[in-house]
């Protein structure tokens, strides 16, 4: 079962983004960056360009993820599927404690191939609070 289409990192550009603009954090079989958005408006309008005297209602602003693994964790898609599989498994309980509006990716290692749900979600867990990316760290 797939992440929300609304949690979904899709786009070439923000993946791109968050590779040079965000923080790094690393574990033996993962590596994920983060970037926090700027928030935006229901118009899409950068709250900040409108200056104090609009308010127009700010939209709500998701936390999306995206999945990176490349053919040299295992040249097999059967693989390399099944990984993305466990990781967006292991994310799914993780999802509703992360702050809004983030931009997240997570990058598979080569040693990934062993590793077991438990393993991720355990992994997954320490980079966001090494990150301090869940509610409540701004």
């Amino acid at each position: 079962m797939a992440l929300p289409k609304a949690n979904r990192l899709k786009r070439r550009q923000d993946f791109n983004a968050v590779y040079q603009r965000g923080i790094r954090r690393r574990s033996k079989h993962l590596t994920l960056f983060a970037l926090r958005q700027k928030p935006v408006n229901s118009s899409g309008w950068l709250i900040e360009d409108l200056g104090q005297h609009a308010n127009p209602p700010v939209a709500q602003i998701t936390t999306q993820i995206g999945i990176s693994i490349s053919q040299k964790v295992s040249k097999r898609a059967v693989v390399r599927n099944r990984i993305k599989r466990r990781i967006r498994a292991a994310l799914r309980p993780l999802l509703p404690k992360l702050s809004p509006g983030l931009h997240l990716v997570i990058v598979v290692q080569p040693q990934a191939v062993q590793c077991d749900y438990l393993q991720f979600l355990r992994e997954l867990e320490q980079l966001l609070i090494d990150a301090e990316v869940f509610n409540g760290h701004s």
